[in-house]
């Protein structure tokens, strides 16, 4: 009993508490996704007030300022500032805080990832429905359109449209919507030609509902965990595709603080200023991956084959 005590007093090897650390984040896996978004989505709502600092404004004089906690580096002409907590991740070539622009980024990002994905869920799945349950003439024409929008790659897409008409908060929609509309169709296509043949809906049928009614009432309701779901998984897509746009010229316009536009304004300092780019893309790092952790979570909560799993 006395080697039993000792060793519960031993300190863990990193390997093991490595394992437990493992282990807790298995067992409860909505703490650090819980984490993440607070982190990412409260900031971004309360950008007003939470923010130090002008997202757009900047002043010459704090230009490249590093984060906080960087000492002065070299000696005259070529020696760089200490860094200051009035600026805790620096500042970028225009003297604007880098930490705003984030807090503010992740506003934007999620605006375009609310509002797209409402779009392209809403169009997707009533097309969805439509050639699920109808099927003949009707599905063809709306798979063909499918594949179609499938088969066009986003970049070009986007590029086209930038140059049709610049870059705008409008384009990124038109250009996410257009793409991200077919993934509901297919999907909710599928679910629903499994679901016009289950028994409730044949009892509708002799009960006289008319196809609108059992789309509506029946059909739909059945739907709406996987919709969820899928909303869920592809928010994360929905901000890297923005940041790739906009890291390209094709998406949001400047001085919009978009995270792509900070990494691609950082991109030519990443050896004497990376703080400028390293931040940004850290926030999509850690946006898309809760995202997709959140996504996986909700999908094994919701989908009762893989609720005992």
């Amino acid at each position: 009993m006395a080697n039993i005590a000792l060793a519960r007093r031993l300190p863990l090897p990193r390997v093991a508490v490595m394992r437990r650390s493992l282990g807790a984040v298995r067992r409860y896996p909505l703490i650090p996704i819980t984490i993440m978004l607070v982190v990412l989505v409260l900031p971004a709502i309360f950008a007003n007030w939470v923010a130090p600092h002008n997202p757009r404004i900047g002043s010459l004089s704090n230009r490249l300022v590093p984060p906080a906690w960087v000492d002065a580096q070299g000696e005259g002409i070529f020696a760089t500032p200490a860094g200051s907590w009035t600026h805790p991740l620096g500042t970028d070539k225009q003297g604007r805080d880098i930490l705003t622009r984030i807090i503010y980024g992740a506003r934007v990002s999620l605006m375009v990832a609310v509002i797209s994905i409402t779009l392209a869920g809403i169009t997707g799945t009533i097309l969805g429905l439509m050639a699920g349950y109808f099927g003949g003439n009707v599905d063809h024409l709306i798979m063909r359109l499918v594949d179609i929008a499938l088969s066009i790659p986003a970049i070009l897409l986007a590029l086209v449209l930038a140059v049709a008409l610049g870059p705008s908060f409008q384009t990124v929609i038109i250009v996410i919507v257009s793409i991200f509309w077919s993934r509901y169709a297919r999907l909710v296509r599928g679910e629903t030609l499994s679901l016009k043949h289950q028994d409730f809906v044949a009892r509708a049928r002799v009960a006289g509902a008319s196809n609108t009614r059992i789309i509506a009432r029946h059909i739909f309701p059945n739907l709406v965990n996987t919709i969820i779901v899928l909303a869920t998984l592809e928010v994360g897509q929905v901000i890297l595709l923005e940041a790739t746009l906009s890291f390209l010229g094709a998406g949001l316009p400047r001085p919009t603080p978009a995270w792509g536009l900070m990494v691609a304004s950082g991109r030519e300092l990443i050896v004497t200023a990376w703080w400028v780019a390293a931040f940004p893309g850290l926030a999509i790092v850690l946006a898309v991956l809760s995202m997709n952790l959140f996504g996986d979570w909700l999908r094994d909560r919701l989908d009762p084959k893989l609720r005992n799993l």
